[in-house]
Parts: structure tokens; C-alpha cells; sequence
């Protein structure tokens, strides 16, 4: 496994995190004791960040991995969580909320600390909330020795361009925007390397877009994206290839993102995604897939309040 610093916090992160969410049942019904069992996976293959929120599962995830890292050393592994965002539409920025929350987080994940703490989604609220109340939250938490480090997550990139001239942040989660069928991230890179700010890539296969099953229903991707991303997918399939290892290897090439994180509550899945890291790229395969997916590049879309989302590419 591959580690990279993280912007100017110092940390050594692998190139592929883990992203509980999965912990939380959000994509089928998981076991416990199988999640545990994927979490120590993730470790023994070299993955040593792991991110978790409250939303994921209404407090499941955060549950289930503090059993999983509970006996485990604390320094083994660098650890993210979330506050402001605690069900589908239930955000609170508040100072009192993400006091609350962080104490919260700690009782359910075993620990005394968190590594970075995310504020989360935060384009479904009024940044005078971010702003004037969450930032300087996260802030005095820092202060206190409570979190390492602290950041924001969302899906805009319109919201980080907006926002991070305005305030000082550690680290930023982005999701969906650098993957085989959209790479709009790279468009940020320059701003968060000059500032120094940490990036966590997620979601490498665009929340199932990338997959030969097809995309989830309830995907807020257009038809015309849905099915090019299928195409991909496909092709893949026919060549005797999985579109996620090739997905996974992209994602992860590139020296200039940190880490990516991938998400799932199996074990042996979780092992596959580690070892596809050291294995070398198809390059024909890739030229063919970017081909197929010529037509969609880029393009997303549209989350929270209008104002994050400027010029996006739907």
C-alpha cells in the first residue's frame, strides 16, 4: 500500500481509505460481526484512514466501528468523522449541536479524539451558518484538543471554490468529481495545494454509476449518464475485467489526491480493493472505457442550495 501526505496536517494517509458507511446498512443489511471483520481487513491491508459519520445508518456506522477499532492501538490508524448533517433533511450547524455531537461520536467510536472532523454536506445550508457558526465550532474544538484537524465535505465544486477563499480549513472530502466519468476535480487542485488544504476523494465508483449491475434507482444522475456509465461497465465485463478495479486503480493513480475512499461491509471485497492498487492499470482498457464515456464527462449533478451549484455540467 501506497501512502501520501495530506495537505499540510502532516498526516501519512493510504492512498485508499476506508469509508464506513457501509457499516451503517445504507446500501443492504449487513452483519456486525462481518463489518468488524471488514474493518480489521482494511487495516492488515495496509488502509490505515478511515472515515464515519452520524448520518450513516442514524448512528449505526459510528456504532458498529467503535467495536471494530475499540481493542485496536489508536495510532494505527487515522480517523475522520462528521458533524451538522443527522438524517435526509436534518442538518444542524449550531455551535451547541456540533459540541454535542463530537462527545457523541466519541462514546459511540471508543475514543478520546478524532483526527479530522468534517463539517458535513454543507451545501444544503446558509454559509453565514458555516461561516459564523460551525468554523469557529470546529475551531475551538481544535483548540481543545478534542479533534487533530477539521474540514468540509459535499458534492459541489462550485461550493468549495466559493467558500475556501473565505475560510481556513485542514482537510475537504469531495465526492464523485474525480473517477473515470468525471475528473472536475482536477479543476480545484490549484487552489487546495496553494492553501495547503488535504484532499479525501470518495467515492471512485460515482456511488454505484460504475458498475455492471446498473445504477441504483435512486442515483440522481441523468439517463444519459446512467447509461454510458453502463456501456463502460459493460465493455469491461467483456473483457474479462471488473470496471470497479479499473475505477479503483484511476482514482488512486494520480499522485496529486491523497487518498480515495471506498466503502463496503465485506471483507474479501475489501482486501481485493487493496491488493487492485499494486496491480498495474490497463491502459488500452482505460483508453476504451474514457472513450465510451467522452460523451458524459463531467457532467453531475445538482445538490443543495442553488447558490453552491453556479455553472455545473447536469
Amino acid at each position: 500500500m501506497k501512502y501520501r501526505k495530506l495537505g499540510r496536517t502532516g498526516l501519512d494517509v493510504s492512498v485508499l481509505g476506508f469509508g464506513a458507511s457501509s457499516l451503517g446498512s445504507v446500501f443492504r443489511t449487513t452483519d456486525e460481526a462481518e463489518s468488524i471483520r471488514t474493518v480489521h481487513a482494511a487495516l492488515d491491508s495496509g488502509i490505515n484512514y478511515i472515515d464515519v459519520s452520524p448520518f450513516y445508518g442514524l448512528t449505526k456506522a459510528e456504532t458498529v466501528l467503535g467495536k471494530a477499532i475499540k481493542e485496536l492501538p489508536r495510532d494505527r490508524f487515522v480517523l475522520s468523522t462528521k458533524a451538522g448533517r443527522y438524517g435526509m433533511d436534518k442538518f444542524d450547524f449550531t455551535r451547541d449541536r456540533i459540541t454535542d455531537s463530537i462527545e457523541e461520536s466519541f462514546a459511540r467510536l471508543n475514543t478520546d479524539y478524532i483526527d479530522i472532523l468534517y463539517l458535513h454536506d454543507i451545501e444544503f445550508v446558509s454559509s453565514d451558518i458555516i461561516l459564523e457558526e460551525a468554523i469557529p465550532a470546529v475551531q475551538r474544538l481544535k483548540a481543545e484538543g478534542k479533534i487533530r484537524h477539521y474540514g468540509i465535505c459535499g458534492l459541489p465544486i462550485p461550493m468549495f471554490e466559493t467558500l475556501l477563499p473565505q475560510v481556513e480549513v485542514d482537510a475537504i472530502i469531495s465526492y464523485c468529481h474525480y473517477s473515470l466519468n468525471d475528473t472536475a476535480l482536477l479543476g480545484l487542485l490549484p487552489l487546495l495545494e496553494r492553501k495547503g488544504i488535504g484532499l479525501v476523494n470518495a467515492s471512485p465508483l460515482s456511488m454505484g454509476l460504475l458498475s455492471v449491475r446498473g445504477t441504483p434507482e435512486w442515483h440522481p444522475a441523468s439517463p444519459e449518464i446512467k447509461a454510458a456509465c453502463k456501456r463502460a461497465a459493460d465493455l469491461c465485463a467483456s473483457r474479462g475485467s471488473d470496471i470497479a478495479k479499473l475505477a479503483i486503480q484511476y482514482s488512486t493513480s494520480n499522485e496529486r489526491i491523497p487518498t480515495t475512499l471506498v466503502s463496503t461491509a465485506n471483507p474479501d471485497n475489501i482486501r481485493k480493493n487493496a491488493a487492485w492498487t499494486e496491480e498495474p492499470i490497463d491502459e488500452e482498457l482505460l483508453k476504451d472505457v474514457l472513450e465510451i464515456l467522452k460523451p458524459v464527462h463531467n457532467r453531475t449533478w445538482v445538490s443543495g442550495r442553488p447558490e453552491y451549484n453556479g455553472n455545473l455540467i447536469v
